[in-house]
């Protein structure tokens, strides 16, 4: 048998770490471990046109698996274009390794072509970050990468010299175990008790839940009926709790809808439940606060808390659940159910009136309709922006959709690349990205991707030829909008001169027959809907110190925006109030 080199080693241990592809873009100090990936039967190289990209379609992929994934550039500019997909994926908590090949190791230091220091560049943006000078590190420089990637949750990045990857592996190289899951925290007892004696002696609980709820829906639920809570969510916790959610009374922060404000502000225990809500200026400073989180870092650094509990949110419940006692009075909960639903019929009424007739078409319409139409196994991938409003307002989940996008880094131009990694991982399932046309246009070169490799992502493209969210923050300076307006091309067109189905619709008459001939096509499709660049959208609650670079407006062209299905499910959870 032939001997190794470093890259093919380096592939090897990727493969043992159920890594299944590498996303990014050939370049010359990265040949070598292409080269590897070409003769690896276990693992694809994914041709991207754009390494930041390959970054975000690693996120998304490890997001949709649990699994890590992986993305490479090649040295100097080729790796930093990763960053930005690297900042999402570490601040999503996405197991992410990334490869940053690296100028020949002699002359790293010497102002070499394209050098940089990419150890020191990604630091920020890694759990660990690190530069391979010797084949001997290997391979126990990338088994500590994975297990801080997998372990942390987040990325890890591997800086390699070309001319390092083509030596021999070393002799006797290490096969040690690597780790590929997560386990759970369990909190102390200590912390249990606290906890149990706080929620006995509160008389009006809420729950605030995020993404540390995946997988405690039913604990979530058992919890709220035990101690008759109202249960809010922050924009990442909506896909894992807000279905089949009987307590249900919204989402609070910049795309908040509903009564969660209330609920948050008129409890006497609030109870964070897996969020690192950024916005404190939504969070009450007068009521008891816990919060409980896997991430220790975490506890605490948004508001002051008077009992941090560090553990997962399932096993945190699993064992509280029976040490509280079940209360019986449900007149705060009934009344926040009230509230939530009062506000959903008016937010209604705001967009309801003759929206089917409306051209430029309503975003909140395309939203709805896209909701029904969409699978009910459906993944969603959001671009910053409206598009984050009209997803978290209208996109129903169930237990089985999700929906990603770059909530925590904010960045531009992340669903269509999210998509190409949420795709890859099951052709069959619908990946659909929600693009708008700032967004999109940034990355449209990959939209060559989906052609290349044939993926059946479909882009529903709001066109509203600006970049709105930011007309709405100079609204809020008290500025004109200006650099905001978007000269487009028909995107449809576009589409099919890619050799890709492409159809654009300007009507709202014409838009559901043009989303379920996309969804039929067996390739990849780009709805291109232009819409009404006056549909704006606002929360509730809210006052000119909550909106630093945000969206507050005193246009009158204003609109709440709706909230979709979710009325239907207030209104029908308002059967379990009683009567007077």
């Amino acid at each position: 048998m032939a001997k190794q080199n470093v890259a093919e080693q380096f592939v090897d241990i990727l493969v043992r770490a159920g890594v299944r592809r590498l996303y990014g873009v050939v370049g010359d100090s990265l040949n070598p471990v292409v080269d590897a990936i070409r003769r690896t039967p276990d693992i694809d190289w994914i041709q991207v046109r754009h390494e930041e990209t390959a970054a975000f379609a690693a996120g998304a992929e490890a997001q949709i698996t649990g699994r890590l994934a992986a993305c490479a550039g090649s040295c100097g500019p080729g790796n930093l274009h990763l960053i930005n997909g690297l900042y999402d994926a570490h601040r999503s908590m996405a197991p992410v390794l990334a490869l940053a090949s690296h100028i020949p190791s002699s002359e790293i230091g010497l102002g070499y072509f394209q050098e940089t220091h990419p150890d020191r560049l990604f630091s920020e943006c890694s759990h660990y970050s690190e530069l391979i000078s010797s084949p001997r590190q290997m391979p126990r420089l990338l088994q500590t990468a994975i297990q801080h990637a997998i372990g942390q949750g987040g990325v890890s990045v591997v800086s390699l010299p070309g001319d390092i990857a083509s030596e021999p592996a070393p002799d006797k190289a290490w096969e040690t175990a690597l780790v590929t899951s997560r386990p759970t925290v369990r909190p102390s007892d200590a912390e249990i008790t606290a906890l149990a004696r706080m929620v006995d002696e509160a008389e009006r609980v809420t729950l605030f839940c995020g993404s540390g709820t995946a997988g405690a829906h039913a604990e979530v639920m058992q919890f709220a009926e035990r101690v008759k809570a109202p249960v809010g969510h922050a924009l990442r916790g909506k896909e894992w709790i807000q279905y089949d959610n009987p307590f249900d009374v919204g989402m609070s922060g910049l795309l908040g809808y509903g009564a969660a404000y209330e609920a948050t502000h008129e409890c006497d225990l609030l109870i964070m439940l897996g969020t690192d809500f950024p916005y404190n200026a939504f969070l009450p400073d007068d009521v008891r606060i816990v919060q409980v989180d896997v991430r220790p870092e975490r506890l605490g650094r948004r508001s002051k808390l008077d009992l941090a509990v560090w553990g997962d949110v399932r096993e945190t419940l699993s064992c509280l659940i029976p040490r509280v006692r079940a209360k019986a009075d449900r007149r705060f909960l009934d009344r926040m159910l009230k509230k939530h639903a009062e506000a959903l019929e008016g937010v209604v009424k705001a967009y309801t009136r003759k929206v089917e007739k409306h051209v430029p078409i309503h975003p909140e319409y395309v939203a709805s309709v896209l909701d029904e139409l969409a699978d009910d196994d459906a993944v969603f991938t959001v671009d910053t922006g409206m598009c984050n409003v009209w997803a978290a307002r209208y996109v129903s989940p169930n237990g089985r959709r999700r929906i990603i996008g770059s909530f925590s880094h904010g960045s531009m131009a992340n669903a269509l690349p999210q998509a190409i990694g949420a795709q890859f991982t099951d052709r069959g399932r619908q990946v659909i990205s929600m693009s708008g046309d700032g967004g999109f246009s940034m990355l449209m070169g990959d939209f060559l991707t989906l052609v290349q490799y044939d993926l059946p992502v479909k882009i529903v493209l709001f066109n509203n030829s600006s970049l709105s969210m930011v007309e709405l923050e100079m609204l809020v300076a008290g500025l004109p909008s200006y650099g905001t307006t978007n000269h487009n091309p028909d995107f449809a067109a576009v589409a099919r001169a890619a050799s890709a189905y492409g159809i654009r619709v300007e009507k709202p008459k014409h838009l559901a027959g043009a989303l379920k001939d996309a969804f039929k096509h067996k390739g990849p499709a780009l709805v291109d809907i232009v819409t009404d660049p006056n549909a704006l959208s606002i929360p509730p609650k809210i006052s000119r110190e909550m909106v630093s670079g945000f969206a507050l407006s005193a246009s009158k062209i204003v609109l709440d925006g709706g909230v979709g299905r979710m009325l239907q499910m207030a209104r029908s959870n308002l059967r379990n109030v009683p009567r007077p």
